[in-house]
C-alpha cells in the first residue's frame, strides 16, 4: 500500500512539473491553441502527441502483464456505453476549458503560481463535483 502511495504521489508530481514546463498551466497558450482563425499556436497539439507515445507504450505493456507491479489488477474502464451523463459532463468539459482555458490537471498544478484565477477554477470544480455527488445520490435514493 505505501508503495502504490509513493508511486501515486511520483506520478502526480511528474505530471504536474511537466505541465509546469511545457506551459500548459497558462491559460493563454490553450485559449491560442483553440483560436484556429487567428493567433493559432500548435504547442498543445505536441504536448498531446507526446502523451499518446508513453500512453501507447503503457497499454502495450499491460496486454503483456497479468497485474501491474504496485496493484493487484488493472483498473481499465469496461463500460463502453455512451450515456446522457458522459456526454454533458464533456461537454460541460469542453466548454469550461474553451471559455477559461484550464481543465483540472494544469488548473491543480497551476496553483503553486499563486495566481487568484487557478484559485477560482479549482473551488468552481470542486463545487460542480459536490453538485454531481449531491444531485446523483438524491436520483439514486429515489430510484430505490
Amino acid at each position: 500500500m505505501r508503495a502504490r502511495l509513493s508511486v501515486a504521489v511520483l506520478c502526480g508530481l511528474l505530471f504536474g512539473i511537466g505541465l509546469v514546463v511545457s506551459d500548459m498551466v497558462n491559460p493563454a497558450r490553450v485559449l491560442a491553441f483553440l483560436d484556429v482563425t487567428g493567433a493559432w499556436d500548435p504547442s498543445l497539439a505536441f504536448v498531446m502527441g507526446g502523451a499518446l507515445v508513453p500512453s501507447a507504450l503503457a497499454y502495450a505493456i499491460r496486454r503483456r502483464r497479468a497485474r501491474p507491479v504496485f496493484d493487484t489488477k488493472f483498473h481499465v474502464p469496461s463500460n463502453r456505453q455512451l450515456d446522457l451523463e458522459l456526454v454533458s459532463g464533456s461537454t460541460l468539459f469542453g466548454v469550461g476549458w474553451g471559455l477559461v482555458g484550464f481543465c483540472p490537471g494544469p488548473a491543480i498544478a497551476a496553483l503553486v503560481t499563486g495566481r487568484w484565477e487557478p484559485a477560482l477554477f479549482a473551488a468552481a470544480m470542486l463545487a460542480g463535483m459536490f453538485a454531481y455527488r449531491a444531485t446523483s445520490l438524491r436520483r439514486a435514493a429515489l430510484k430505490s
